[in-house]
């Protein structure tokens, strides 16, 4: 029989490979644009611009992936609700936030930790056994962050070394923690949405949430530092950091499943990194280096599955 052809048809493995790199990618270079807008406007007007792009693009992709906007029920409306303030509004308010204080490279290593907590997450929350070495992977994590937060030098963490910015990139891991945590039950309803529809209309209440917030910083606005890199920088964040990076990302756990999926967000601090020296100058200190790399292997070990017994 040959093989479709189609639009909806998979991707190849190796295209749908390249797609998932692309999107850990994006989702380093949204560290970079971040960081520009963060020093040039209010941070809930850049945080709307954002999610202004991001939910046009996701609706039409929407519409032109299931031929309809699905009607959520009164139950499913609350959960995106919940999604949209914990993974749209509070997660782009600490992003912004950090990023208006922190160098991107150090912001994106922060966030590096994300798997390995949400992983001790769903252990203290949905019971999942844990081996030994996925203990010590959580560990390695949060070492591997403290070398980076204290470049090299862990006597100085109580002594200043955890300033507002990397509190505020923290403040970003606990609210994608409650996005993902709560996304995972919703999409485990046997009511529930596609993904795709879940993340669009989540976007759409986060962008109602933060529009709301960004009136109040329009007299803030200097609309004299608004240039064609800003613009630019909104429209890659709303669409290659926001839509592109979700949709493929999506296409990634439909096809391969979300454990081999999530190997690729292991490249996310890599390219923000990288990204960050490359395009913004940022100096590539030693310890970010080394506490990148522990904090990669510990994401790794805490991610291994259990071996069969």
């Amino acid at each position: 029989m040959a093989a479709s052809t189609g639009p909806d048809a998979p991707a190849a493995p190796q295209r749908l490979y390249a797609r998932l790199t692309l999107a850990a990618l994006f989702w380093g270079g949204t560290f970079i644009a971040g960081r520009r807008l963060a020093l040039e406007m209010p941070h809930f007007v850049a945080a709307a611009a954002r999610y202004g792009v991001a939910t046009a693009a996701l609706l039409a992709y929407l519409w032109r992936r299931e031929g309809r906007l699905p009607r959520p029920s009164t139950a499913q409306w609350l959960a995106i609700g919940v999604l949209g303030a914990s993974g749209i509004f509070a997660y782009n308010a600490f992003f912004f936030g950090a990023l208006g204080r922190l160098p991107a490279g150090r912001a994106a290593l922060i966030i590096a930790t994300n798997p390995a907590l949400t992983a001790l997450a769903a252990w203290l929350i949905f019971r999942l056994r844990f081996a030994w070495w996925q203990w010590l992977g959580v560990a390695v994590a949060f070492g591997g962050v403290a070398i980076v937060i204290s470049r090299g030098e862990l006597a100085t963490l109580g002594s200043g070394a955890v300033g507002t910015g990397e509190l505020l990139m923290f403040g970003g891991v606990l609210s994608w923690l409650v996005y993902t945590l709560v996304g995972r039950a919703v999409l485990r309803r046997p009511d529930a949405l596609s993904p795709l529809a879940t993340t669009t209309y989540a976007s759409a209440a986060g962008l109602a949430m933060l529009a709301a917030a960004a009136a109040f910083e329009l007299p803030q606005l200097e609309r004299q530092r608004i240039g064609a890199i800003e613009i630019a920088a909104i429209a890659y964040l709303g669409l290659f950091g926001t839509a592109v990076a979700f949709v493929w990302f999506y296409e990634g756990v439909k096809q391969l499943g979300a454990a081999r999926t999530s190997v690729f967000s292991n490249l996310v601090p890599v390219f923000g990194v990288l990204l960050a020296v490359a395009v913004l100058g940022e100096p590539l200190l030693g310890s970010m280096v080394a506490g990148g790399l522990v904090t990669l292997a510990g994401v790794s070990l805490t991610n291994l599955e259990r071996r069969a017994t």
